[in-house]
């Protein structure tokens, strides 16, 4: 059985197996959760990023953790929000669901989210939690060989959203 979990904080601090980075195309850094990891992690990080020649749309990529409490950083790039006519959801899924895939074949048991694609990227909010726990919560029903995810949110705006998604009274 997989636990799902909302925490409110800096996804770099997490003591887990991997962290989910909401990277851009290059996958060598930029603002928001992306520059925070890479600053948390190293310039290892980067020189590792740098030979994984970018990174497309809604697939993910993984690398050492470096000098995270994380093993793992899954680099996913989530879409930029468009008015939603341009496959917006389709792409949000897909780093969901790749970077899950990716955890399960590197045995990874704990993994953090953070909400991807609704900072610089302009996704709402609430549109992109809800596909988050859509994604999570069907793949966890076909695979249950993650035993922890983290939706890991950096405000309270954000963790309110997830509570009230993952609330079992709620409708």
């Amino acid at each position: 059985m997989t636990y799902l979990e909302v925490w409110r904080g800096n996804i770099t601090t997490l003591e887990i197996d991997a962290v989910v980075n909401a990277a851009n195309n290059s996958l060598l850094g930029g603002g928001g959760v992306d520059g925070a990891i890479h600053r948390a992690a190293g310039p290892e990080l980067l020189k590792e990023t740098r030979t994984l020649g970018g990174c497309a749309n809604g697939e993910a990529k993984i690398t050492g953790g470096y000098n995270l409490p994380a093993k793992f950083v899954i680099h996913t790039v989530g879409p930029v929000w468009s008015g939603g006519k341009k496959g917006e959801a389709m792409y949000l899924e897909s780093c969901y669901s790749n970077s899950l895939k990716l955890a399960v074949e590197n045995n990874v048991k704990t993994i953090a989210f953070p909400s991807i694609s609704t900072g610089i990227y302009g996704y709402p909010k609430e549109a992109a939690a809800e596909i988050a726990v859509k994604t999570v919560n069907d793949f966890i029903n076909k695979n249950d060989s993650i035993e922890k995810i983290i939706f890991c949110c950096f405000s309270k705006e954000d963790s309110d959203i997830y509570i009230k998604l993952l609330s079992p009274n709620e409708n």
